[in-house]
C-alpha cells in the first residue's frame, strides 16, 4: 500500500502539475495578443515599382499595401505596421517609431505611378536593388526625379501652411 502511495507521488505529481500548466497556457494561447493580419499569397513573386522620388518600392496590383525599403519587407495594416524578411510573411509587428521615416511620410497617392512606368521583375529587383541604391540608379530616371520634386514642393507647401507630414 506504501509503494502505491509513492508511485503515485512520484508518477502522478508531477503530471498532475504538467497537467495544470498545460491548460494555463492553452487559456493564455487563445487570451495573448497575436499577430492577425489577413495573409496575401501570390501565384509567383511579384513585381515592383519604385515610389518616385523615394527609394521605396511597393507590389502594385494588389489590394494590400506590402513595401519594400532598405532590406525588410513593410506592411502597414489598421494603423499599425508590421516587418517581414519576405514579401509574403511571416510579418511581425514595429512600433511607428521603429519604422523607417520614408515610409511613414509617402505621399498618400503613391499607388497611382504615372502611366507606363516601369515595373520590375522580382528576380531582376533582388539581384539589383542593393547597387541601384547604393550608386543612386534612379536618380538618372525622369519619372522619379519628377516625383522627388514634387515631393518638395509638397514639403515647401506644408511648411508655409504649418502642416506637418505623418
Amino acid at each position: 500500500m506504501k509503494t502505491r502511495k509513492t508511485s503515485f507521488s512520484v508518477i502522478g505529481a508531477p503530471l498532475l502539475v504538467l497537467t495544470a500548466f498545460s491548460v494555463q497556457s492553452d487559456g493564455h494561447v487563445e487570451v495573448g495578443r497575436g499577430i492577425h493580419i489577413p495573409a496575401y499569397t501570390f501565384p509567383a513573386p511579384p513585381p515592383l515599382m519604385v515610389i518616385p522620388g523615394t527609394y521605396v518600392c511597393f507590389v502594385p496590383d494588389i489590394e494590400a499595401d506590402i513595401l519594400f525599403y532598405h532590406v525588410s519587407w513593410y506592411r502597414p495594416y489598421e494603423g499599425r505596421w508590421y516587418r517581414a524578411r519576405f514579401f509574403n510573411g511571416p510579418w511581425t509587428f514595429v512600433s511607428s517609431a521603429r519604422v523607417p521615416r520614408v515610409l511613414m511620410e509617402l505621399p498618400q497617392d503613391y499607388r497611382h505611378a504615372p502611366p507606363g512606368y516601369r515595373r520590375i521583375p522580382y528576380t531582376e529587383f533582388t539581384r539589383n536593388w542593393r547597387r541601384w541604391e547604393g550608386n543612386k540608379y534612379w536618380e538618372r530616371d525622369a519619372w522619379w526625379r519628377a516625383g522627388r520634386q514634387e515631393m518638395r514642393r509638397e514639403e515647401r507647401r506644408e511648411e508655409h501652411s504649418g502642416r506637418q507630414r505623418y
